[in-house]
């Protein structure tokens, strides 16, 4: 009988050679992993991303362009480079459509590309400014590319989206506007019928009622002291103790609205073009047309310069004043603590140098620091970064912590200056939005608030 001749694909065999040394390197990752303690995990961990998983990721989105651009997948019978990747890569349909998408939009951002390849940059952090791309177009992109990847270098994914939401928003704010209401047509909020004694909560918020929702939560979920609860039991029993004193503040059941925050400049308030979009404070983004609704409703503070900030804290008393934690709240935004992003309302403001040892009362000797952030104590590490002590790595300045120190804040009522300012730099003049309730008059920073009557933003 005659020997069968089997041939091979051309470069089978340097697939196979190379997938050999990748299982090889997977088991001697593993092993080591698997034994390794502290740091050492920690490195291991981090490694493994930057130099393992997201490489690999951006290698197969490559070989995912290319495939779909030669219209391969036809040829096992899908009717879409998705189907074909669904059924031949096991992924779901919306993680198959989010590696299509970005395997499209790398091909016209080199240095997102280069990025992605190196480990620079996370899978996350790239599928985000490849969904900007397909908003607002990848030639936008390109033009603030360097400035966004150095964005994604120095924030979380949930922290990065919000800077691409202000960049589409600067871009094409009537789009970024039609998203929102595309967005807002989706929000909805079921109730199931109780099963075994419990009932079960399932819906979608848009940004703005997420925010509202984090915010009036968040102030029934303070640390206690040795509380054994989980997260989850925490927000259950935040809804709770929220709809039990709402219901029984007023016969009718009405009551004070929470606090909403919004930080916006005065072009995004005016609704000029290329103005970012107003940034909520729990995090999100809100069009400009949505900061001009809410800004109808709402008291109104400026933050300008660190000048008048320096002033405020070298006549401050040893205690922080409210004034002053107004303008360290804008200026900070969250712990500073490397790697925390408790809230504002976890934190206090704490020296460089401690106070009792002779700190000066200026901008750069106060932090905003979680509560539960003990047995550290802060030291300047360089002229734009702080390190805790007993910690390896310091946390540099960004424009979500530190960054904003540089520049000069001052907190006014805008009320009387709102038309002289409405033409200079937004970047230098953004303003905090907040809503109690409902009054048809902006209330004057410093001026009594009454929750059951007042409105508007307000630090």
């Amino acid at each position: 009988m005659a020997a069968v001749e089997v041939r091979r694909k051309p470069g089978a065999h340097q697939l196979e050679a190379a997938l050999a040394s990748l299982r090889t390197g997977v088991q001697a990752v593993s092993a080591f992993v698997g034994q390794a303690e502290g740091e050492a995990l920690s490195e291991a961990l981090i490694q493994i991303r930057e130099s393992g998983i997201d490489p690999l990721e951006a290698v197969f989105a490559g070989g995912v362009r290319r495939f779909d651009k030669s219209g391969e997948y036809a040829a096992d019978g899908a009717l879409s480079v998705i189907a074909w990747l669904k059924w031949k890569c096991k992924l779901s349909g919306a993680a198959a459509a989010e590696r299509v998408g970005i395997a499209r939009q790398l091909d016209q951002l080199p240095k997102t590309e280069a990025a992605f390849a190196r480990g620079d940059l996370g899978y996350e952090h790239v599928a985000q400014i490849a969904r900007t791309a397909d908003h607002v177009g990848a030639a936008a992109v390109r033009k603030e590319e360097a400035s966004l990847l150095q964005e994604a270098q120095t924030r979380d994914p949930g922290q990065f989206v919000s800077v691409a939401k202000s960049f589409e928003h600067r871009i094409d704010a009537e789009g970024a506007l039609a998203e929102s209401n595309r967005a807002h047509t989706r929000r909805y909020l079921h109730l199931s019928e109780p099963q075994d004694g419990m009932v079960r909560i399932d819906g979608l918020l848009d940004a703005e009622g997420g925010a509202t929702v984090r915010t009036a939560l968040a102030a029934f979920m303070k640390p206690i002291k040795d509380d054994e609860r989980t997260h989850g039991q925490r927000q259950h029993d935040a809804l709770i103790e929220l709809c039990r004193q709402r219901a029984g503040g007023r016969r009718d059941g009405a009551g004070p609205r929470p606090q909403l925050i919004i930080r916006a400049s005065l072009d995004t308030l005016a609704g000029i073009p290329g103005a970012p979009a107003g940034e909520l404070e729990r995090g999100g983004t809100v069009p400009a047309a949505t900061v001009q609704r809410i800004a109808c409703d709402t008291a109104i503070s400026q933050v300008t310069g660190r000048g008048e900030l320096d002033h405020e804290l070298n006549h401050a008393s040893r205690t922080i004043p409210a004034s002053t934690r107004r303008a360290l709240e804008a200026r900070d935004q969250h712990c500073v603590f490397p790697g925390c992003d408790r809230p504002l309302s976890w934190c206090d403001g704490h020296h460089l140098i401690w106070w009792i040892k002779g700190a000066p009362r200026s901008c750069p000797t106060w932090r905003s620091c979680a509560g539960t952030i003990i047995g550290w104590s802060t030291k300047k590490a360089g002229r734009s970064s702080v390190k805790m002590a007993g910690s390896k790595r310091s946390h540099h300045q960004s424009e979500s912590c530190l960054a904003r120190g540089r520049r000069d804040h001052r907190v006014v009522s805008l009320r009387p200056r709102l038309n002289r300012n409405l033409g200079k730099n937004p970047k230098r003049q953004p303003l905090y939005l907040g809503r109690f309730g409902l009054t048809s008059f902006p209330r004057a920073l410093g001026e009594p608030h009454d929750p059951a009557g007042s409105s508007g933003v307000f630090f």
